[in-house]
Protein backbone atom coordinates (compact mmCIF):
# COMPACT_ATOMS: atom_id res chain seq x y z
CA UNK A 1 0.00 0.00 0.00
CA UNK A 2 1.38 3.08 -1.16
CA UNK A 3 -0.56 5.92 0.44
CA UNK A 4 -4.81 6.17 1.20
CA UNK A 5 -7.56 4.11 3.02
CA UNK A 6 -8.06 0.82 2.52
CA UNK A 7 -10.92 -1.76 3.57
CA UNK A 8 -10.46 -5.50 3.71
CA UNK A 9 -13.01 -7.80 4.22
CA UNK A 10 -11.93 -9.94 7.34
CA UNK A 11 -14.44 -12.78 8.33
CA UNK A 12 -11.69 -14.41 9.90
CA UNK A 13 -10.31 -11.74 12.15
CA UNK A 14 -6.95 -12.62 11.18
CA UNK A 15 -5.94 -9.67 9.12
CA UNK A 16 -3.48 -8.34 11.51
CA UNK A 17 -1.39 -11.56 11.10
CA UNK A 18 -0.43 -10.89 7.22
CA UNK A 19 0.13 -6.88 7.64
CA UNK A 20 2.86 -4.90 8.33
CA UNK A 21 1.69 -3.43 11.67
CA UNK A 22 4.40 -1.32 11.57
CA UNK A 23 3.25 0.45 8.64
CA UNK A 24 -0.15 0.72 8.93
CA UNK A 25 -3.12 1.13 11.46
CA UNK A 26 -6.14 -0.82 11.63
CA UNK A 27 -9.59 0.29 12.84
CA UNK A 28 -13.11 -1.05 12.81
CA UNK A 29 -15.63 0.43 10.85
CA UNK A 30 -17.37 2.73 13.73
CA UNK A 31 -17.74 5.83 12.21
CA UNK A 32 -20.81 6.78 9.94
CA UNK A 33 -18.32 8.29 7.21
CA UNK A 34 -16.72 5.04 6.93
CA UNK A 35 -19.16 3.00 6.92
CA UNK A 36 -20.81 4.89 3.97
CA UNK A 37 -17.60 5.04 1.89
CA UNK A 38 -16.76 1.58 2.37
CA UNK A 39 -21.18 1.22 1.21
CA UNK A 40 -20.72 3.23 -1.77
CA UNK A 41 -17.60 1.65 -2.68
CA UNK A 42 -18.92 -1.82 -2.52
CA UNK A 43 -22.04 -0.53 -4.07
CA UNK A 44 -20.39 0.83 -7.05
CA UNK A 45 -18.77 -2.57 -7.71
CA UNK A 46 -21.58 -4.49 -7.21
CA UNK A 47 -23.47 -2.22 -10.31
CA UNK A 48 -20.36 -2.77 -12.65
CA UNK A 49 -20.13 -6.18 -12.10
CA UNK A 50 -22.65 -7.93 -10.70
CA UNK A 51 -20.58 -9.79 -8.16
CA UNK A 52 -22.96 -12.27 -6.21
CA UNK A 53 -20.18 -11.42 -2.89
CA UNK A 54 -21.06 -7.90 -3.16
CA UNK A 55 -24.58 -8.43 -3.83
CA UNK A 56 -24.25 -10.75 -0.81
CA UNK A 57 -22.57 -8.09 1.27
CA UNK A 58 -25.45 -5.67 0.52
CA UNK A 59 -27.97 -7.91 1.18
CA UNK A 60 -26.89 -8.69 4.64
CA UNK A 61 -25.12 -5.43 5.48
CA UNK A 62 -25.12 -5.11 9.31
CA UNK A 63 -23.63 -8.32 9.61
CA UNK A 64 -21.10 -7.74 7.47
CA UNK A 65 -20.24 -4.27 7.67
CA UNK A 66 -18.70 -5.52 11.12
CA UNK A 67 -16.14 -7.87 9.29
CA UNK A 68 -14.88 -5.42 7.69
CA UNK A 69 -11.47 -3.10 9.05
CA UNK A 70 -10.00 0.25 7.62
CA UNK A 71 -6.54 0.33 6.61
CA UNK A 72 -4.35 3.70 7.52
CA UNK A 73 -0.58 3.68 6.60
CA UNK A 74 0.76 5.19 9.70
CA UNK A 75 2.72 8.47 7.45
CA UNK A 76 -0.56 9.17 5.63
CA UNK A 77 -2.21 9.46 9.13
CA UNK A 78 0.64 11.84 9.92
CA UNK A 79 -0.33 13.82 6.84
CA UNK A 80 -3.76 13.74 7.87
CA UNK A 81 -3.73 14.74 11.20
CA UNK A 82 -1.21 17.70 10.02
CA UNK A 83 -3.55 18.54 7.72
CA UNK A 84 -6.32 19.03 10.23
CA UNK A 85 -4.28 20.93 12.64
CA UNK A 86 -3.43 23.06 10.25
CA UNK A 87 -6.81 24.03 8.78
CA UNK A 88 -7.89 24.42 13.16
CA UNK A 89 -4.90 26.67 13.60
CA UNK A 90 -6.16 29.02 10.45
CA UNK A 91 -9.83 29.24 11.93
CA UNK A 92 -8.46 30.33 15.41
CA UNK A 93 -6.48 32.72 13.20
CA UNK A 94 -9.65 34.19 11.32
CA UNK A 95 -11.58 33.94 14.74
CA UNK A 96 -8.63 36.03 16.66
CA UNK A 97 -8.40 38.42 13.86
CA UNK A 98 -12.06 39.40 13.45
CA UNK A 99 -12.21 39.56 17.26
Amino acid sequence: MSGGIAYAWNPRGNFDYFCNMEMVELSLIDDRADEEELHDLIMTHYRYTASPLAGKILAGWKVFVEQFIKITPVEYKKVLELQALKALEQKIANIQRDY
